[in-house]
């Protein structure tokens, strides 16, 4: 690898930390402004025009913010949760295709930080470690219910990630292939993944919201039952990378929807505006389309947040066991059966 390119794939590698950063900072402000809609009242409007500089002022609380620690033993693992949980939360963004190709200085720059031919078993792989962040936070923690918390967080993410690897298992039939860049280049034009696995995105969906802690599946820090779950004991900025973390899945999980169900930078017409407009105001066309299907689905995310209420912890597992994990099995059949009938 010449040097040109991995400066090249460095700039782009920090360029996508930053975006996914920023895009977690004003995820914090889009679900007040969201939740004020719905609930029919104003939202932060106080800190620059609408509000927009809201997610900076309260970056400056959480850092200005007395740091507190508990009286506990395990204070490495109290400061190495939250470290975990935010890098896996940024580690899964390098294998995403932002886009396809761009050309600039003479040289052709492939919008994704690295193309792997296992990309989904990466951003599995660095999400069942991102559990540890929550599990080692809430051990550490010295606390009954932070622990609680951990707990309910690990039986949650274990029981989704099942019925989530199962799903894609369908996809992955159907495809033939595990690179999401692969993936990307064969749902050309309106030829979305969506319309051939409903049952495997509706599947993968649902597994979403319980990963990323989400309401209704939110029993890991729930405040009516476990004051603030796993994160009750954290403060200042290890308390705000817990926080960041969970919108920086949010966007990343929206991003992977995306690619695998809806076409991801592909939009209809894309081969006529790359023959007609040049590969530089195609491709910049699909960057920002795939940040529009990223955003509806962040915005459903903060829908759903404010529109259902959380299940109870029983419910959460029978879902998850009982109807998710037979319907992904029965899916992966079915797939199959279409594959040889068809084929």
């Amino acid at each position: 690898m010449d040097n040109a390119l991995i400066i090249e794939k460095s700039i782009f590698i920090v360029a996508i930390f930053a975006i996914t950063m920023v895009m977690a900072m004003y995820s914090t402000w889009a679900e007040r402004k969201v939740a004020a809609f719905l609930q029919d009242r104003v939202g932060p409007n106080r800190a620059g025009w609408g509000g927009l500089l809201q997610p900076l002022a309260d970056g400056m609380k959480l850092f200005a913010k007395e740091e507190f620690e508990p009286n506990t033993p395990n204070r490495f693992l109290f400061f190495v949760g939250p470290a975990i949980a935010m890098s896996t939360a940024l580690m899964t963004s390098a294998v995403i295709p932002w886009g396809d190709k761009l050309e600039m200085f003479g040289r052709t720059v492939v919008l994704q930080a690295t193309d792997i031919d296992v990309s989904l078993l990466y951003i599995f792989g660095v999400v069942s470690v991102g559990v540890y962040g929550i599990m080692i936070g809430g051990w550490a923690s010295n606390n009954k219910f932070s622990l609680m918390g951990a707990v309910r967080a690990a039986s949650q993410m274990v029981s989704y990630e099942v019925a989530m690897g199962l799903s894609i298992i369908a996809l992955i039939i159907m495809t033939g292939t595990l690179s999401l860049k692969e993936i990307s280049l064969q749902q050309q034009g309106m030829n979305w993944n969506v319309f051939y696995q409903p049952v495997g995105f509706l599947i993968f969906l649902i597994c979403a919201f319980a990963e990323t802690n989400r309401t209704p599946f939110d029993l890991a820090e729930c405040e009516s039952e476990l004051i603030g779950g796993y994160h009750t004991e954290y403060s200042s900025m290890k308390m705000g990378f817990y926080l960041f973390a969970e919108y920086a899945n949010m966007f990343i999980s929206s991003a992977i929807l995306a690619i695998l169900y809806f076409g991801g930078y592909n939009y209809p017409g894309m081969s006529w505006a790359v023959e007609n407009w040049g590969v530089n105001i195609a491709n910049v066309i699909g960057i920002i389309v795939l940040f529009i299907k990223i955003c509806g689905f962040i915005f459903f995310y903060m829908w759903i947040r404010w529109t259902i209420p959380r299940f109870r912890y029983d419910q959460l597992m029978n879902l998850g066991w009982k109807i998710l994990i037979p319907l992904s099995i029965i899916n992966i059949v079915i797939t199959g059966i279409c594959i040889l009938a068809f084929k």
